[in-house]
């Protein structure tokens, strides 16, 4: 793992519980301001992945860059057959199997340790999901073809807009923590122009870019 990797290894395992509390059920009053104001975009990926994988029931799905592992439970619980995901950070492993258990999926879930441009993964999975990743990911074509060679149906990715005050301040925040990416309309245009697929749908969401690949 690179010395970038590692930092962005580094703040998500000392992120992970305040990460967790993201998509968690504390209903606290502070909870709800910060989720309304700062954290809208964060709802809108999910909701949108979850609507965007239906059907579910049967089906095969990866998440990269699966955090603690909320994306991947609610399928399970909905009746995706099989969820695997892949984290490089120790401590949002930990947090996943732990709420896989607490739901009662951990059967159909497997949340793995490791970095995954390298990590090695032969079968194919019917959704993937990459939320909150190319954030952090400085060449970004490498991780889009990798995962449209294992993907059968969907593919969702989020990349953060580099406009707006959220964006100033996430510069601000991330500066010294670790590398941070943010993105623009024609530069993801260009990105995905020669993928091959069926089709590729570019949303705004609030601070961030929303994109749907239709691969079969």
């Amino acid at each position: 793992m690179s010395m970038s990797k590692n930092r962005i290894s580094d703040f998500f395992d000392s992120y992970a519980e305040g990460f967790n509390a993201i998509y968690g059920t504390k209903n606290t009053m502070i909870n709800r301001l910060i989720n309304r104001f700062f954290r809208k975009s964060m709802k809108l990926r999910y909701l949108k992945t979850i609507e965007g994988c239906t059907p579910i029931k049967g089906k095969r799905v990866i998440d990269i860059g699966c955090g603690p592992g909320h994306f991947g439970i609610t399928l399970a619980r909905k009746g995706a057959r099989l969820v695997r995901g892949i984290d490089f950070a120790r401590g949002m492993i930990q947090l996943a199997k732990k709420n896989a258990k607490m739901h009662g999926v951990e059967s159909r879930c497997d949340f793995v340790l490791g970095d995954f441009l390298s990590y090695p993964i032969k079968e194919k999975y019917d959704f993937s999901i990459v939320m909150g990743f190319m954030d952090y990911i400085e060449n970004p074509i490498n991780v889009i073809d990798k995962v449209l060679s294992i993907t059968q149906l969907k593919a969702f990715f989020s990349f953060p807009s580099d406009t707006g005050f959220l964006a100033w301040q996430r510069k601000i925040r991330y500066k010294k923590k670790c590398d941070l990416y943010l993105y623009n309309w024609n530069q993801l245009k260009a990105l995905f122009k020669n993928v091959e697929c069926k089709e590729v749908k570019i949303e705004k969401i609030s601070r961030d870019f929303f994109v749907t690949v239709f691969v079969g």
